[in-house]
């Protein structure tokens, strides 16, 4: 079966739900209708998923780091290196190459503006084969940077995995484009139906929620 480049499901079920329950958990997931967060994009949105705060718990940034490590090796194969997507899976990368036994670099937003000017910073060569880790998708803009800056760096890059994924039909387009494959463990689907059934978010809020997703630019 021909795996898609993107995919909008998450790779396992199990996995999105422990996932979505752990954000909650944690309180990773911020809301905010009346004023909403603003994305690098500049898009708008009431909803916001800080996945940086797994890090913060022993547990959980243990079971990231298994299901990364078991996505990567059953479903890339070999490996040259691990790439994190600054700042946010810095951390996390690392812990997937400490655990793989592989080299990390991690990939700026943009080139240092001081001594050797990086945006790739780490050993990476010419020919090696890549997996970048993102802790989380929204329009894949950002995130697709980073490929591409491994790229010119003359190596391959067989995919990415994230925590999370808001599944934006603007993303899974961009995603397509850059011939990238994509796994995430939770997506926004599962993180909503998840935070009803807690009672993590109102009836009002979910209505707002559901606005947002169908047509994010123009909610915004």
């Amino acid at each position: 079966m021909k795996i898609p480049y993107f995919c909008s499901m998450v790779y396992n079920k199990e996995t999105a739900i422990a996932i979505s329950e752990y954000l909650l958990q944690v309180k990773a997931v911020r809301l905010n209708v009346k004023q909403p967060f603003t994305w690098a994009s500049g898009l708008k949105s009431p909803i916001y998923c800080d996945n940086r705060k797994t890090l913060s718990f022993p547990k959980i940034r243990t079971f990231i780091r298994q299901q990364f490590v078991e996505i990567i090796t059953e479903e890339f194969g070999t490996v040259d290196v691990i790439a994190g997507v600054a700042t946010g899976a810095i951390a996390i990368g690392a812990l997937v190459a400490q655990e793989l036994g592989l080299p990390f670099v991690y990939v700026r937003s943009s080139e240092k503006k001081h001594g050797l000017e990086n945006k790739v910073e780490g050993q990476l060569d010419s020919g090696q084969s890549v997996i970048v880790v993102e802790d989380l998708i929204s329009t894949g803009k950002s995130s697709l940077n980073a490929v591409d800056a491994i790229v010119a760096s003359g190596c391959k890059v067989k995919g990415m995995v994230a925590i999370f994924s808001y599944n934006l039909d603007k993303a899974i387009n961009n995603f397509e484009k850059a011939n990238c494959r994509l796994y995430t463990l939770s997506d926004y689907n599962e993180l909503i139906k998840q935070a009803t059934e807690s009672n993590y978010i109102s009836e009002t809020d979910l209505k707002s929620l559901q606005k947002w997703r169908e047509n994010p630019e123009q909610w915004s």
